[in-house]
């Protein structure tokens, strides 16, 4: 399905460029004045201010009235206009559905977070995924849904956003997963990795300030990091960069979903600390764990990190040692990166600074002092919205991009 008609721009003329141009500068600054505007994209104010005006008829963008200076006419400022665009994000993890629908200025008219849904890599499953999503939508007005533009989906593992290929899940057939979803739903749809959409809505909306060289983990049932790089996303050849929890770390025989043995994720993930937990239990151990989950079958990681946040010792103890573990390899990666900050999301990291303690000591013993003392470590200030604001975000700058 190509996408879909959005006021001629996917015509390829230049003032169509600058139009481009100029909601690239508001998508990234907000709002300003055609003076200001001029000056940064080196044009003269008549140029501009042609454009702003046709914009402007068209219902792109915006006047917000004029504003306070303090001295001189007060000039008037423009931005995007909300209404000519919306946005459909999908962040699946494993057990849940997380929807959400942005407006053209980067705001959430709608949401819906931690619907019931298991994720299976089976055709089933992808009808079962469609309902959830077409629901969403029928929920949502009319007169939104005709400017909903794209619908994107945050996949885990290895997905190309170019070619719409996913090749950890919904591979069964020739035609790329994005297509397959565009029929079905009826809607433009595109694709990106889980983290690397999670490293995005942090980027924009979250914890970031300012930062241009970011590298977010993604610390869930697996691991995976997204890297930002002089403020852009970097993605690799083909959209594969990020893959931290198959980094080969362990001369262990724990067989992770890869196929391969030893991988990072094996010992510092979510389903490690789930794995260490049920064996100890097993072993004997206690934990709050067992006064209200009877059949270890039932166990979530959510029970575990639940009972972790009220000071369960056994659960505390496990999380700290998969911060431990982790934080050494952090600080391998703020060895080569020399990042500005490093931020810490996912799951496991709603367990706090149980999680973070361990991660700092171990990055302060194992990095090079001279490169991390220009790098921060924070908590995602997103937390479990990280990824369908960033699958939102992404949609958005899908379509400027093309």
């Amino acid at each position: 399905m190509p996408t879909k008609h959005f006021f001629g721009l996917e015509k390829n003329t230049k003032s169509n460029q600058l139009k481009k141009d100029i909601i690239r500068y508001f998508l990234n600054n907000g709002k300003t004045s055609i003076s200001e505007l001029a000056k940064e994209m080196e044009l003269s104010v008549p140029t501009v201010t042609k454009l702003i005006n046709g914009m402007n008829e068209e219902c792109l963008i915006s006047d917000y009235g004029k504003v306070q200076t303090p001295e001189g006419r007060h000039p008037n400022v423009y931005g995007l206009n909300p209404t000519s665009a919306y946005f459909v994000g999908v962040d699946m993890t494993r057990h849940h559905l997380n929807m959400a629908l942005m407006d053209f200025n980067g705001d959430m008219v709608k949401t819906e977070f931690g619907l019931l849904h298991s994720h299976e890599n089976t055709p089933e499953s992808l009808d079962r995924l469609c309902n959830h999503i077409n629901n969403f939508i029928n929920s949502i007005s009319s007169e939104i849904r005709k400017n909903i533009i794209n619908i994107s989906l945050n996949i885990a593992g290895r997905v190309n956003p170019e070619s719409g290929y996913s090749y950890s899940s919904f591979y069964f057939s020739e035609e790329p997963i994005s297509s397959i979803l565009s029929k079905k739903l009826k809607h433009n749809v595109v694709i990106d990795n889980d983290t690397r959409a999670m490293t995005y809505g942090e980027y924009m909306k979250g914890v970031v300030e300012g930062q241009k060289d970011v590298i977010f983990i993604n610390a869930s049932w697996g691991l995976g990091i997204g890297i930002i790089i002089d403020g852009k996303i970097h993605y690799g050849k083909s959209g594969f960069s990020g893959e931290f929890g198959h980094f080969p770390a362990f001369d262990n025989e724990i067989i992770c979903h890869c196929g391969k043995k030893g991988c990072l994720e094996t010992e510092a993930s979510g389903q490690a600390i789930y794995r260490t937990v049920i064996n100890r239990i097993q072993n004997g151990e206690s934990s709050i764990i067992t006064d209200s989950i009877k059949d270890l079958k039932d166990l979530t990681l959510s029970d575990i990190i639940n009972a972790t946040n009220q000071e369960d010792t056994l659960c505390i103890e496990i999380v700290e040692e998969v911060g431990a573990t982790l934080g050494r390899y952090i600080a391998g990666l703020i060895n080569i990166f020399n990042p500005e900050l490093v931020v810490i999301g996912g799951r496991i990291a709603e367990t706090g600074s149980y999680l973070m303690l361990p991660i700092r000591s171990a990055v302060r013993k194992y990095s090079l002092n001279l490169v991390n003392k220009d790098t921060q470590i924070e908590l995602s200030k997103l937390k479990n919205k990280a990824g369908v604001y960033g699958a939102c975000l992404l949609g958005r700058n899908r379509l400027f991009d093309q």
